[in-house]
């Protein structure tokens, strides 16, 4: 795993630009770094060892007349097919590295090179001769890549802090992303809060030739149910499809581990891949919030060492300036900073681990997803539902009332991923500043619209897949695994695994079915909980069924404590906040939380994560102080 960075050279310092920009990533990679500057082009590369530990694998990489450049950040799981593949057809390989392979592969097959991969990646190849740039990211987001075209120079890399040194870059907020934001919790499209810079969507690739930038979809993700093979025939594919993917994720020349949380995810996953060692983070003692107990006697079950460690309140809270400055946009998942803290734990023992990332979009694992036509309430004629979701609506969120309100909507209408902050009245109401961003369902139509006619869960999936996975959940992977400079690698995230779910009926994702033969519940991930029990231990079945708890943290508890209270409150009364907001809004919504009328903890999360980001970026000294704290 690594970092990559480079430009189109107009300037006249460029290496002691790049050198710089190179600085502001060696979290990325900090056993190595390396350079490729000319007249029309500049590059650069920090390296974390993890295959082909040697010098020999430093990159940038070149091919056999140096006409081409690779830097590559991610892995490529079957390197060694594609290796013999290109050795037959006259290519010669000076390294061990998987990297070799992507130059030696686009040689070859072009831009048909992506879909032969099985890997996470994101990638940039300087052709020498054409004076052409193509760069790349893998099917599911799970390595990322940022581009910016600003006076007259285009630039691309791993993180978005990488840009700031350079004299053409001009630090600005995207306030249209802003006002989304408050309602995904994450920036959902390929705008990002910085104006100007972009994602490179997952599953795309661009070529920039002339001054002139094309992007293109090589990849996606086709559902097409194949209603014929048997429940346990599905469950057989499971298992050996996944226990291959979990190989193929295990190749490394240094030790691998894994996160292990009480969930069936992790725990497959640390059970099929029989590491040495697992890693788990909580808070407190309190069950509710700590997986700890879970994990450690699911690792004695398996035979393994847990290593764990217990968050505390301050050392939560004292990271977050840190947290958000390796984000590079505000990401207001409480459960980033557990993240981070779990990376941190399992860099001091190993520098790759595995995860369960991915199974809940794949396999269809969030609760949510069971609630389409779940209910008796479902058959009530939709003009029925509308009347009464709009007069429940008028009486404020609550359970119950929330319920009348999505049920009075179509999915398309109320689902846009697992996040829903603030509803697009709510927060035109509470920003002080006019924005152009559209509302929620004009980001999300275009994902709706490519699986009309497919089942509810299907519709959900895909949508999560395409924004929620990659916005929240692999973006917090990523940047907080690298924060530690340790390499995430998700063996549910593979091209295999998911050509297989894209066959599983809807029936045997989400299913209706409440008990098994042994009374186990299973209505969510149904098929994939089947091979995880099959293939687990005996012994620990029971916290292999049992509901994951996801990084749990009380936020809730901590923001109606006299001293987060007056923490947050600061920050909602201060310029900052009255820059953008009707701060007597947020203090409301404190005050409610506080007194127990309504919980807001995740909208305050919200905006308080936005305040602290922006403190770093606009009016502290990115380079500094934050950074200097790692």
């Amino acid at each position: 795993m690594c970092g990559i960075i480079g430009f189109t050279n107009r300037i006249d310092n460029a290496d002691s630009v790049l050198e710089e920009m190179m600085e502001r990533i060696r979290h990325r990679g900090p056993d190595a770094g390396g350079k490729y500057l000319n007249g029309e082009i500049a590059l650069g590369h920090r390296r974390l060892s993890i295959i082909d530990i040697t010098e020999s694998g430093n990159q940038p990489i070149f091919n056999e007349d140096r006409s081409l450049v690779l830097i590559f950040n991610g892995e490529i799981y079957n390197y060694k097919e594609l290796r013999g593949e290109l050795r037959t057809k006259g290519y010669r390989f000076r390294t061990e590295t998987d990297s070799e392979v992507l130059i030696h592969g686009y040689a070859e097959y072009g831009t048909g090179l992506l879909n032969r991969l099985r890997g996470m990646f994101s990638f940039v190849i300087w052709d020498v001769n054409r004076k052409r740039l193509f760069g790349a990211r893998d099917f599911f987001g799970i390595k990322p890549m940022y581009y910016a075209e600003m006076n007259g120079t285009f630039m691309f890399g791993s993180e978005i802090k990488a840009f700031l040194p350079h004299p053409h870059f001009k630090k600005e907020l995207n306030t249209d992303v802003l006002e989304q934001y408050l309602t995904f919790q994450y920036s959902p499209t390929e705008e990002t809060f910085f104006k100007g810079v972009k994602k490179l969507l997952p599953a795309h690739y661009f070529i920039y030739e002339d001054g002139k930038l094309t992007v293109e979809r090589y990849w996606d993700v086709k559902f097409r149910p194949d209603e014929h093979p048997l429940l346990g025939d599905w469950v057989k594919s499971i298992s050996e499809t996944f226990k291959d993917s979990v190989r193929a994720h295990k190749i490394a020349d240094v030790e691998v581990g894994s996160f292990l949380s009480s969930g069936v995810d992790s725990s497959y996953v640390a059970a099929a891949a029989n590491v040495d060692k697992t890693f788990t983070v909580g808070f407190g003692t309190d069950e509710k919030y700590n997986e700890i107990g879970y994990a450690k006697r699911f690792s004695r079950a398996i035979g393994k060492e847990n290593f764990s460690h217990v968050i505390t309140q301050e050392e939560y809270w004292g990271a977050l300036p840190m947290i958000q400055y390796h984000m590079d946009e505000p990401l207001a998942d409480p459960s980033c900073i557990a993240l981070y803290f779990v990376c941190k734990l399992a860099a001091e023992q190993v520098k790759v681990v595995l995860s369960g990332e991915g199974a809940d979009e794949i396999f269809g694992g969030y609760n949510v997803y069971s609630e389409p036509n779940a209910t008796w309430y479902d058959k009530v004629p939709m003009g029925v539902r509308r009347a009464v979701g709009k007069a429940a609506g008028a009486l404020g969120a609550r359970r119950g009332v929330n319920f009348l309100v999505r049920k009075g909507k179509t999915l398309e209408e109320w689902f846009i991923g697992n996040a829903y902050m603030f509803t697009p009245e709510e927060r035109k109401a509470l920003l002080k500043i006019t924005t152009n961003a559209p509302d929620p369902t004009a980001v999300t139509k275009p994902f709706y619209d490519q699986v009309q006619g497919c089942d509810p869960v299907t519709k959900m999936q895909y949508l999560d897949l395409h924004l929620w996975m990659a916005g929240d959940i692999l973006l917090k992977a990523d940047k907080m695994s690298m924060a530690n400079s340790l390499e995430l690698r998700v063996p549910f995230l593979d091209k295999e695994v998911m050509a297989l779910a894209e066959q599983i009926p809807d029936r045997f994702r989400v299913t209706r079915v409440t008990k098994t033969d042994d009374d186990t519940p299973y209505v969510t991930k149904y098929a994939m909980r089947l091979a995880a029990k099959r293939d687990t231990p005996k012994d620990t079945a029971e916290t292999s069924a049992k509901k994951k708890l996801g990084f749990p943290v009380p936020i809730r508890v901590w923001l109606k404590q006299d001293d987060c209270y007056a923490t947050v409150k600061a920050a909602f009364t201060g310029e900052t906040a009255e820059q953008f907001f009707h701060t007597e809004s947020l203090v409301k919504l404190l005050d409610d939380h506080k007194n127990g009328k309504a919980d807001n903890s995740r909208k305050i999360w919200t905006v308080y994560m936005f305040l602290v980001w922006y403190k770093v970026y606009f009016e502290e000294d990115a380079a500094c102080g934050v950074r200097n704290t790692v």
